[in-house]
């Protein structure tokens, strides 16, 4: 996780014709050898006559590497067990159809529905050309994420204004999901109010920095706030600021310590234009994104319709009170036939808190 991106995780073993494990190639972007030529290499002759087991069918055309399925044919591998089909459309089964066309046996399926979700940053972005979008969240069991505005405190290193929502144990899962994502995406305010760094602490190593992207219409984020100055003292220029607003000499602060800056037209409502925001994501090659935004951001991208899935931790409290901020906060959806249907849904526990994951579309359709 956190090395492909923006090509797909693929991992192979290869077994002799007795069966025992022979070879084993898992790929990364850095090393650019695919998975299966890694575990050709590792195995050698004892390839031949042997079966090659991978998540994703091995492809058939000249990209950065030469086709995998010659390489295959030539080592003598007689049969292939591959858990699903390659989700670009433009090279989808040609893989498979060469290699049936070479005489190698071919079975496609197994453990398929565990293969598509490694992939589905994958394939939303290979399909549509914009990154797969998570929205997270954490709030008490009434939908709060922050008690009112007037009662809580300035945000100090980066502990929110109001507190901690959620565990401990919820909020190092959250560096597991910020590790599984290219982006982070939020909202000037939450920079405003809570001071965050918006790193991935999980400690496993990525290829690229995780991208920050933040929605400021009128580029009103802090000189002074902990984002801009962890740019300014490493200059890995990895974050992104979005604006529809712009005040030249702010935007030229901003770049002179190496934020960048980048200004698209407004949306409806005057706010940053999400779906142009995502397609410009897609063209930096970011296949996935994770919006961890307040109640304005989250209401924006359900309303938008570009929220692929969630994932919503909630902790045994209850805020109560008209004040408090709700998850999602807008005009919302007017009728319950309306309302965002999350599907698929799947239930994780962190001690005493729990979390909701589920899709509200599938990253596999076009």
């Amino acid at each position: 996780m956190g090395q492909s991106s923006p090509n797909p995780y693929v991992g192979g073993v290869i077994t002799d014709a007795s069966g025992n494990i022979v070879g084993e190639g898992t790929y990364t972007y850095a090393g650019q050898k695919h998975a299966e030529i890694l575990a050709l290499e590792a195995a050698g002759e004892k390839a031949r006559g042997g079966t090659l087991y991978i998540n994703l069918e091995p492809h058939a055309h000249q990209g950065r590497t030469p086709p995998c399925t010659d390489a295959l044919i030539a080592a003598g591998i007689s049969r292939l067990v591959a858990s699903m089909s390659d989700p670009n459309p433009k090279v989808s089964g040609r893989g498979f159809e060469q290699l049936r066309a070479a005489g190698v046996q071919v079975e496609v399926g197994g453990l398929e529905d565990k293969a598509r979700r490694m992939n589905e940053a994958f394939a939303r972005y290979i399909r549509s050309g914009t990154p797969l979008v998570t929205l997270k969240a954490a709030m008490t069991l009434d939908g709060k994420i922050a008690p009112p505005p007037a009662e809580v405190l300035a945000a100090s290193d980066g502990i929110p204004a109001g507190g901690w929502v959620t565990s401990e144990l919820a909020r190092a899962h959250v560096q597991e999901l910020r590790h599984q994502n290219d982006a982070l995406l939020v909202g000037a305010g939450t920079i405003l109010s809570d001071n965050p760094l918006l790193t991935d602490r999980s400690g496993r190593p990525r290829r690229r920095p995780l991208l920050r992207v933040i929605l400021d219409s009128r580029l009103r984020l802090p000189l002074e706030s902990r984002l801009v100055q962890s740019v300014a003292e490493d200059r890995n220029k990895d974050v992104l600021v979005f604006c529809s607003i712009v005040d030249e000499q702010r935007k030229s602060q901003l770049e002179q310590l190496g934020i960048r800056v980048e200004v698209l037209p407004a949306g409806p409502d005057a706010r940053p234009d999400l779906p142009a925001i995502l397609r410009r994501l897609g063209e930096l090659q970011i296949t996935s994104v994770m919006i961890e935004g307040g109640a304005t951001v989250n209401w924006t991208a359900l309303a938008t319709n570009v929220v692929d899935k969630v994932f919503l931790y909630y902790a045994p409290k209850i805020l109560a009170g008209t004040g408090s901020i709700p998850f999602a906060a807008g005009a919302g959806f007017l009728h319950m036939n309306h309302a965002a249907q999350v599907k698929h849904v799947q239930l994780h526990r962190f001690g005493e808190d729990f979390a909701v994951e589920g899709y509200l579309r599938d990253p596999y359709s076009d």
